[in-house]
């Protein structure tokens, strides 16, 4: 897949309407392959002793120091399996703070040796344990391996690599759990009749989320980081996986593709496949992430590279294909989202500009610049998390 930079530079002056193929990810030496899979960009901070939450119906508590250190390990787990991303991570806060208010709980009547295990008290539930109330009888594990709230973590989320895989499904085993709300999301999983529940706790979920975490809150700011605030990037990575699309239009004046008039395209535009992940092209700060004019979703990114302030954006997806919201730090190759054909779009595609400078500048043509900074390409994600480059 991938070219030497000088035929790909070529290659694209001459056959700009051809697939723009093995344009690739350039790593720093110092970025180990760890560190690009972490799936959401999501990074565990101190844990407080304590945080006041609130419910959607308006019920106020106080979590404890033991119940944030559990859900600490929720956050951790699910920032390192892939496929989960921020959207899983809240997901199973939520499932977790509804069947047990993040307590990790025996059950003597039904497991008497559930009670020689760490347990933040006995639960009654039929036959459930911990965290997530996961029964033995259903083949979640063993009662040792369930009073352990890092497999209990590990379940929940599930896919290939989950200790329960392939039944009971885990949430990366759950089909379209992304286009899911997120309560029935964590209904599916937990296989209850009632996902108004765990519906309520999503504002809990959030806000654990946002204290114990640096670089992956949800912070809901629209203005532009200042420089110190965002580190040089890491890495470099294309942004839409090897192979999934063709190069459809180049920067620059073109005739307006439903106006036939003259106009000028402050971007590139690769055709791919409908759903097809987006990448973020380098570690940064979203400062944009919503549909513009209430049509056409865009994602706006600030980065430093090379020194250099730079804004990437990447504008068509559909509202359920926007996977950061404005404040979030990001990784470069993460998921952020997907190809869609919002707004002013002939069809599914990604237009992708770059700014050098900031977002409030000029945007200058992607393809020299891409290939001036060796960037290379990644392989597209199983589910939800970014591609590897192993």
């Amino acid at each position: 897949m991938k070219k030497a930079l000088v035929a790909l530079a070529a290659w694209v002056m001459l056959a700009p309407m051809l697939a723009l193929v093995g344009v690739g990810v350039l790593v720093n030496p110092a970025v180990t392959n760890q560190a690009m899979c972490i799936a959401s960009g999501v990074v565990l901070g101190p844990v407080p002793d304590e945080l006041e939450v609130s419910t959607a119906d308006g019920a106020t508590f106080t979590l404890n120091r033991q119940q944030l250190t559990h859900a600490a390990t929720i956050i951790e787990t699910g920032a390192r399996t892939l496929g989960v991303g921020r959207d899983g991570i809240l997901i199973a806060l939520m499932a977790a703070l509804t069947e047990s208010t993040l307590r990790q709980l025996a059950n003597t009547g039904a497991y008497p040796e559930s009670g020689e295990y760490p347990n933040d008290g006995n639960g009654s539930d039929h036959d459930s344990l911990g965290l997530f109330q996961m029964r033995p009888a259903s083949g979640w594990g063993t009662v040792a391996e369930l009073m352990d709230t890092g497999y209990q973590a590990r379940a929940f989320y599930g896919g290939p690599d989950g200790p329960n895989y392939p039944s009971p499904r885990g949430l990366l085993d759950i089909p379209g759990w992304q286009q899911m709300d997120k309560g029935e999301a964590a209904q599916a999983v937990e296989v209850s009749a009632y996902p108004d529940r765990y519906r309520n706790y999503e504002p809990t979920a959030r806000t654990i989320l946002q204290a114990l975490t640096t670089g992956g809150g949800s912070g809901g700011g629209s203005g532009a980081p200042g420089d110190t605030d965002i580190p040089e990037t890491t890495a470099l990575v294309f942004p839409l996986p090897n192979g999934t699309y063709t190069h459809t239009s180049d920067f620059g004046w073109r005739s307006d593709p439903f106006t036939g008039e003259r106009s000028f395209h402050a971007g590139i535009d690769w055709a791919a496949a409908d759903g097809t992940p987006i990448f973020a092209l380098a570690d940064g700060v979203v400062t944009y992430a919503g549909m513009v004019g209430g049509t056409s979703g865009q994602i706006t990114i600030e980065h430093t590279i090379d020194g250099e302030r730079i804004a990437s954006v990447y504008i068509h997806m559909w509202a359920h294909g926007i996977h950061v919201q404005a404040g979030d730090r990001v990784i470069a190759g993460q998921h952020i989202g997907d190809v869609g054909s919002s707004g002013r779009s002939t069809g599914p595609h990604l237009h992708f500009q770059l700014h050098p400078g900031g977002a409030g500048a000029s945007p200058v043509d992607a393809i020299p610049w891409l290939t001036d900074h060796g960037v290379e390409g990644l392989d597209a994600p199983t589910s939800g998390g970014p591609g590897c480059a192993f």
